[in-house]
């Protein structure tokens, strides 16, 4: 199974192509348009299945299936924490829980960003033990901004994952440390001296047992696309 995660900075139906060359079984897609407006070119993919959610039409949050994947929103969905998606994913016996993440809610005073992931993640805390459970999308967040004093701060939010045996893959891939990451996959207005490492796949250890590869794409080859770099995570 391959999953990515790209921002794609908005317009979406129009860069469609150069993600879907890279054929994901399951394609996340923050800042995605509303899928009535999304029209793929002639010659690629369809989807099996489809999500969006958001409240901004050209600006939400898509999940695609390939392949024969099922998507289903689950009915635990908390609406408060917006586009932080609990989706059941099928696929013959392949299931499992897929949260599909854009950390993005300025309307929240406690903090916009991984506080959304934190709150979240305590709400839905009976899907992150004895479930197959991979986590993926934009966190808005990285451990070079913790606030000690903060609850939910970056590094809180990898420890309480990593109490229910869910690793960053990317982190496990290259031997990384939080906040020490080699390869960025946001440039702050697409300047390549303003590195960030902003998007994650979480996943849980029947996952990561199988964990074949991770790609992060370069400042080169995806920078007149969008401001983040697609993340790649490909198991057995």
């Amino acid at each position: 199974m391959k999953i990515i995660t790209w921002n794609c900075n908005m317009g979406f139906r129009k860069k469609a192509g150069v993600i879907l060359a890279h054929q994901p079984d399951i394609l996340v897609i923050p800042e995605c348009e509303n899928l009535d407006k999304v029209t793929f070119a002639e010659g690629l993919p369809l989807a099996t299945d489809s999500l969006w959610h958001g409240k901004n039409p050209h600006k939400g949050l898509g999940v695609f299936g390939y392949n024969g994947y099922q998507l289903q929103l689950l009915d635990c969905h908390n609406p408060n924490f917006k586009t932080i998606l609990p989706i059941a994913v099928t696929r013959g016996e392949t299931d499992f829980i897929l949260f599909d993440i854009w950390a993005n809610n300025p309307e929240d005073k406690d903090g916009p960003y991984v506080t959304q992931i934190w709150k979240a993640l305590k709400h839905y805390d009976h899907l992150l033990s004895d479930t197959k459970t991979i986590l993926i999308g934009d966190f808005n967040s990285n451990a070079i901004w913790d606030k000690p004093r903060r609850e939910g701060n970056h590094s809180a939010l990898v420890a309480k994952l990593a109490a229910n045996d869910i690793q960053s893959t990317y982190h496990t891939y290259y031997n990384q440390q939080q906040g020490q990451e080699a390869h960025p996959n946001f440039y702050l207005y697409r300047h390549q001296d303003k590195p960030y490492h902003l998007d994650y796949c979480f996943a849980s250890q029947d996952f990561i047992k199988t964990l074949k590869k991770v790609t992060v794409g370069t400042y080169e080859d995806w920078t007149r696309f969008s401001d983040h770099k697609p993340l790649m995570v490909e198991f057995e």
